[in-house]
């Protein structure tokens, strides 16, 4: 199901508690087009296709990326992408847009959308993976 545009934006803007549409619609512009950098394939292709066509064409033409940056690294990329933004700011925008993305894309394209970024992107989300106990590290204290 593809969310209209306004419908989309109405979602980010609860989200990020945004004063305006304009807010709300600078902070999706810049996630998703970091975000398209990232992704590849199918995966990219069913996300874009599951958003309103503005930003699915950002995602499916984004920023270039060197390299896949790190959860934390990509929240400092798009405090670099927004005027006046901090990273605390951006963490908030980054959280608002990739979890209204993560309820359009359902949580099996959230999944493999997370297996294609680095570690760290689940919290980002909004979709925090639990370890499951048997794949913890084993216990190193003495006994």
């Amino acid at each position: 199901m593809t969310l209209r545009r306004e419908a989309f934006l109405a979602h980010v803007r609860e989200r990020g508690e945004y004063r305006t549409q304009t807010e709300a619609d600078r902070a999706a512009r810049t996630v998703l087009a970091l975000l398209g950098a990232h992704l590849v394939g199918d995966v990219r292709n069913e996300l874009a296709a599951r958003l309103p066509e503005g930003y699915a064409l950002i995602l499916l033409n984004p920023l270039q990326a060197a390299e896949p940056l790190s959860a934390e690294r990509f929240v400092r990329a798009t405090s670099a992408w927004i005027d006046g933004a901090t990273e605390a700011t951006a963490l908030w925008d980054v959280g608002a847009v990739l979890s209204v993305a993560a309820d359009v894309a359902g949580e099996d394209l959230t999944e493999r959308i997370l297996l294609q970024l680095p570690p760290g992107y689940d919290l980002l989300f909004g979709a925090p993976r639990h370890t499951r106990p048997d794949a913890r590290e084993p216990d190193s204290t003495p006994r």
